[in-house]
């Protein structure tokens, strides 16, 4: 299932931006260059972010401005990313988190 929105009433989509590739839980999918890395996740039907530590629940898509941790991931080695806000760039490893770092944890 594809959630990217290709035609909007209001807004003006430009179908012409070049794909890349990024690698998302060892699995490559294709990502519009620059947008966001959740929307290309979305894009893909992939819509789990993290998983609580305590409980093990799944996290995604939740403010979608950086202001929560929902969308959180490690992104190339780095964990917490907000995802809803990070531009995709070719060549980018993108994986699922559980929990989140202990800086983080503690605010």
């Amino acid at each position: 299932m594809c959630l990217r929105v290709e035609n909007h009433v209001i807004l003006e989509v430009d179908n012409n931006v070049p794909l890349v590739q990024i690698t998302v839980d060892g699995k490559m999918i294709a990502a519009k260059e620059g947008e966001p890395i959740l929307a290309a996740l979305l894009a893909n039907g992939i819509k789990i972010n993290r998983y609580t530590l305590k409980k093990q629940e799944p996290r995604g898509l939740f403010c979608g401005i950086g202001q929560c941790t929902d969308c959180a991931m490690v992104v190339d080695g780095k964990p917490n990313v907000r995802t809803c806000i990070t531009p995709v760039r070719d060549g980018m490893v993108v994986e699922t988190q559980n929990g989140l770092h202990k800086e983080v944890e503690r605010k």
